[in-house]
């Protein structure tokens, strides 16, 4: 049960990042095509699998204790570092240029320049390039979990199916106005969401 809790946190925090550029989508009328969302998928979830080899050999490397608390420290860093971020972006009405933390307001413009065809929807070659944007929350937070022995096929698996979710959550949410409510809140919800998972990892 822990197992799958850690790789839904993990994959949760990773993926809300996917709403936000989906709500983008949305709002700017862009469709996303299943193949597309299932390029973005692929992507991301080959990132973190890659990522997550990684942590798992340098866990090799350290005694199970160690790694488990480092990981989980790296984790809560990690965590603290994007809600502290966030926090600092509302209150001050600023844009974070850090490329893990995914502003709405950018995004809606991004949105309209990975269209690059103007066409309306999004190709297979636009969408590589914005799931090789997307995969950047990724490879930190990746190697971090796995060193502290989160599953990596149920946190690659859970990653994959919900991207695209995410993605076709965020593009039926961006025709509302609760859309733009989560595209402001996604970086703070992320953070928490990987202090939690720090949290659960230290203590187990």
């Amino acid at each position: 049960m822990v197992l799958i809790l850690c790789a839904l946190s993990f994959s949760l925090s990773s993926n809300l990042d996917n709403v936000v550029v989906g709500i983008a989508y949305g709002i700017k009328k862009v469709k996303v095509s299943i193949i597309a969302n299932l390029i973005i998928a692929i992507v991301t979830s080959t990132a973190t699998f890659l990522s997550m080899l990684v942590g798992s050999y340098i866990s090799k490397l350290l005694p199970h204790s160690v790694a488990n608390i480092l990981g989980a420290i790296v984790i809560i860093i990690l965590g603290l570092y994007f809600v502290t971020q966030s926090l600092i972006k509302l209150v001050n009405n600023t844009k974070p240029k850090e490329l893990a933390l995914k502003n709405i307001t950018d995004m809606i413009e991004y949105a309209e320049k990975s269209d690059l065809d103007s066409s309306g929807d999004i190709s297979m070659g636009e969408a590589l390039l914005v799931s090789l944007g997307l995969t950047f929350n990724n490879l930190g937070t990746g190697i971090a979990a796995s060193i502290t022995g989160v599953s990596i096929p149920l946190t690659v698996l859970s990653t994959f199916v919900l991207s695209i979710i995410a993605i076709i959550f965020g593009v039926s949410a961006g025709n509302h106005i609760l859309g733009k409510i989560l595209g402001r809140y996604a970086p703070l919800f992320s953070g928490i969401l990987l202090i939690l998972l720090g949290i659960i990892e230290f203590i187990y």
